[in-house]
């Protein structure tokens, strides 16, 4: 078992673990993920790592609680332990001096998109983060990433801080300015998909994670099956990261609106036997 070192609120919904774990803080690379689970019954939740310290023998995650897994999750406090965490696991990612780099992420997704850009930095790259979210209020990691980038836009739907507009907005300011040598994405699925239909037709070569459609974590379940270049993958083993101008998005988001039906109806279970105060 891994205890929760601290935890942390980023928003009602969002909660930054700093868990223990020196082993797997000691092998992670940035793109890597770990599989987490909570109680002796509990599912399998894939997380992507965003920070690690071998110093400290600690992994960061940060969880948006959506369905009961998350939930329960979200319910530890500091001191408390995690059943099971496995890793790390999944392809990291690749790393090199490629130029300047435009690193597009919405929402959670700024928490993995974190080791990236750190990596990509200290490679040698200008990186130019974009940081999208549909409020101010659910904008995070911005103090970390902003030292990590060189240069750091913010963009949310409303308007109610940094720049007005989508993320693909954001990127698409950059690349009119100067020349953008690569792109990588992180967030959910319909933003990395106008993120690439965006850099595609700027003919900028674009890795896009996919960790949102994951289950499973070791390729046995099938869940996290998508088309990339006409061929069949498996996100946790042979990613999470991929080309995003030959992943089939429609077919990923088809995929993941089919648990959803399920997940709603166990979420309003869980919900019914907190209420009635058992677990």
């Amino acid at each position: 078992m891994n205890k929760v070192i601290s935890k942390e609120y980023f928003s009602a919904n969002v909660v930054k673990f700093e868990i223990e774990a020196p082993l797997i803080a000691k092998a992670h690379r940035a793109g890597h993920f770990v599989i987490v689970r909570i109680g002796t019954k509990g599912e399998r939740v894939p997380l992507t790592i965003a920070e690690s310290s071998v110093e400290k023998g600690t992994i960061t995650l940060v969880v948006q609680q959506v369905g009961v897994s998350s939930t329960k999750l979200c319910a530890l406090n500091e001191g408390d332990y995690i059943t099971d965490l496995v890793g790390p696991l999944g392809q990291a990612t690749h790393i090199e001096n490629f130029g300047t780099v435009v690193c597009a992420c919405g929402g959670v997704g700024t928490a993995p998109m974190l080791p990236i850009v750190k990596a990509l930095r200290e490679s040698g790259n200008r990186v130019l983060t974009v940081l999208a979210a549909r409020t101010g209020d659910l904008i995070i990691m911005e103090e970390q990433m902003r030292k990590l980038s060189d240069e750091l836009i913010i963009m949310t739907d409303d308007g109610s801080y940094g720049n007005r507009g989508l993320v693909t907005n954001g990127v698409e300011m950059i690349i009119q300015r100067e020349k953008v040598d690569r792109c990588v994405t992180i967030g959910p699925a319909v933003m990395m998909k106008f993120v690439s239909l965006l850099t595609k037709k700027y003919s900028i070569p674009t890795i896009a994670s996919l960790n949102t459609i994951m289950v499973d974590g070791t390729g046995m379940c099938g869940a996290c099956r998508v088309t990339v270049g006409g061929k069949t993958k498996f996100v946790c083993v042979d990613g999470p990261e991929f080309d995003a101008h030959l992943v089939d998005f429609d077919e990923m988001m088809m995929r993941l609106a089919g648990y959803r039906d399920i997940e709603q109806s166990d979420m309003h279970k869980h919900e019914n036997k907190c209420n009635a105060g058992t677990r």
